[in-house]
Formats: structure tokens, sequence, C-alpha cells
């Protein structure tokens, strides 16, 4: 299984807690661990011995040279790790067909075997969409799409290696960039979904990317939507993202899903 992580030193602790909770659940074939990191100082090669000896892992520590991307816009909160992830299919080996994406904030409470053996059916990812109709809407205009593609989160991501490599280029995502980049809000989901949302398979974020606020969003409304509590994650849910601010490793966070996170920890 082939898994696929962007960040910088600053999320090493939460990288070891996310492959701890993967190389819980056995894989045929072990696990293959890409990071791609700008920063592949000391404590990233500290990490790479641990997870190897921890987990059984075999770990790949590919250095980004960060001027690849000197053109491209970074936030305070998003720096131009997020765009590793846009052109994986050029950064990772050329005899990888297919990863899987994890932000290093996420946590995997079931095996990943299902989401891993998904058919593409000719998309270049399989994802999750968390934002609601009007916001979306919104989201269209803000990035000038035509299409009625989805705003797409892109902390968990089946990524077609192959298909991407054959027709995305550097150049349309550039070119995108230099004429929308001032209106990015989250750069790599910007981006991903104003040029590649079209194809995209959409799959439930309640199993594959469950967040504390969609929970609260959803138990608003009990009267329309099915009641999720502990007792439906434990059975439904295969990832939690802890996306946004509300981290569990912060005092003030708000939620029930830091059980997981501790569980693992």
């Amino acid at each position: 299984m082939n898994l696929m992580f962007t960040l910088d030193s600053n999320y090493i602790p939460q990288l070891k807690i996310c492959v701890r909770s993967v190389t819980r659940f056995p894989s045929k074939d072990g696990w293959d661990i890409y990071i791609l990191t700008g920063d592949p100082g000391e404590k990233f090669k500290d990490a790479v011995f641990d997870m190897e000896k921890e987990f059984g892992a075999r770990v790949h520590l590919i250095t980004v040279d960060d001027m690849t991307f000197d053109d491209f816009p970074e936030t305070a909160r998003y720096s131009k790790v997020v765009y590793y992830r846009i052109f994986a299919a050029k950064l990772l080996p050329d005899n990888l067909d297919r990863i899987l994406y994890l932000d290093p904030d996420t946590v995997v409470i079931k095996p990943l075997d299902g989401l891993y053996g998904m058919d593409f059916d000719n998309n270049y990812f399989i994802a999750c969409s968390h934002t609601k109709a009007m916001l979306t809407k919104l989201n269209r205009v803000r990035l000038g799409i035509r299409t009625d593609a989805p705003y797409i989160n892109t902390g968990v991501m089946m990524m077609n290696l192959e298909l991407l490599r054959r027709e995305q280029t550097v150049k349309e995502v550039r070119e995108y960039v230099e004429k929308r980049g001032k209106f990015f809000i989250l750069p790599d989901q910007d981006v991903i979904t104003a040029l590649y949302g079209d194809r995209v398979k959409l799959i439930d974020t309640f199993i594959y990317n469950l967040s504390d606020r969609l929970i609260y969003m959803n138990n608003l409304s009990p009267i329309t939507n099915e009641l999720i509590d502990m007792d439906w994650v434990r059975k439904n849910t295969v990832i939690i993202h802890y996306y946004g601010d509300n981290k569990p490793w912060k005092e003030n966070y708000r939620g029930i899903l830091d059980v997981f996170y501790n569980e693992v920890s």
C-alpha cells in the first residue's frame, strides 16, 4: 500500500501518530510511505528511522525544491508544501500507479483496503466534499469555475498517478494560479477543485473524511439526517480528519473525536 504525506517538520509528531494508526491494520504488501518535504533536516531523518523500526514501514523521504513554486501564492496558514500534492505524479517515482494521500492530522480507525482498491473510473482523484450547495456555488464564482464541480477537501485523496502523468501539465496549473491566485483561500483545494473537480470520484465524507464540525452540522437536523454519535462512528467511519484549528492535541479542542487520536498517541 502506497501512502503519501506532504509536510514540514512542525507536523512530524502528528505524522507518526497517523502512520501508527494506519499500520496497526495488516496490509498484504506492507506499507510504502512517501514523505514530500522541502525541509529534510535531522528531525525528518530521525522520524524515518523511528517509523521503519516501530511500524515496519518502508519510508521514502523525497526532498522538493521550493524554488519550483516561487511564483505560487502562500498564506500564513498554508505554505508552498500544499502544492506538492498537486504535482505528486511528477514528484513521486514513475513506477507508482496509485497512492493514498493523507493529511498528517488524520487518524485511521479501520482498514484502508476498501478505499485503496477502489476503481478510479477514469478519474484523477477519489475524494470527499464537505461543502453545502450554497458555499459550493460561491466557491465556483470565486475560482471562476464554469462546471458544476464540487469543492474538494484534499486531506484524504486517492490519486491516479498513472493517468495524471499522462494528462496533467505544469503549464495549466501555473496559468490558472497566475490568473486566479489572488482569490485563493485554501490553495491546493482551490486548484484541484477548479482544474480537476469534474474528474474526481466522490465518496462518503462521513466514512472517509469525518470531522467534529461535520458531526455537529449533521446533528443540527436530526429529523432529516441520521444522528451521528460515537457508536455510529465506530461502526462506520474509516478516517477521522482533524482539519482547521480544532486539533485534539490543543487545549481548546471541542468535540468527541479526540478519543481516536488519544488511542494511538
